[in-house]
């Protein structure tokens, strides 16, 4: 069975990485922008970072061009932005498509284990999360209007779990 640890992607500075790194780790991946109307979420995620990072909570910032052009900095820009803006410590990757025949593989795995509203795999906008286990056997799909801080009871449960 396939999970989210079975995946390689590549940092924001083009370095391999692979996600079996995190195993035993709940995961909170998300395509992010840096001129979106959710981008003050960074300052939410980096919360949630902070405050469970030291019981197993990674998250993981995988920006994204393909809504409204809204991430139209290379790798260098938006790490800059990142940290400068939303002091964002946590780890970001290369820029990727989410959507369409160039969306990256782990984004295609994550859509299909955890569908949208009605069963769409297509992911919708900015900022749409994804919480997956410890094990990697399940995920769970937010919509950017879910806010960061909406998402503690879940962490909390797997973390626990």
């Amino acid at each position: 069975m396939t999970t989210a640890f079975d995946f390689t992607v590549n940092d924001i500075h083009g370095h391999t990485k692979s996600l079996s790194d995190y195993k035993g780790h709940v995961l909170l991946i998300v395509n992010t922008a840096s001129q979106c109307g959710f981008t003050p979420q960074y300052e939410g995620l980096q919360a949630l970072y902070d405050q469970y990072k030291g019981r197993g909570l990674v998250v993981l910032g995988f920006p994204c061009n393909q809504f409204g052009a809204q991430e139209p900095g290379d790798n260098a820009q938006i790490e800059q932005f990142c940290e400068t803006r939303f002091r964002v410590t946590f780890p970001l990757f290369d820029k990727i498509d989410v959507n369409g025949s160039n969306a990256a593989p782990l984004y295609k795995y994550l859509k299909g284990a955890a569908p949208g509203i009605l069963g769409t795999q297509r992911i919708k906008w900015n900022f749409t999360k994804f919480l997956v286990s410890k094990d990697g056997a399940r995920v769970k799909r937010y919509a950017p209007r879910h806010k960061p801080q909406q998402l503690t009871h879940d962490i909390e449960a797997l973390l626990a779990g």
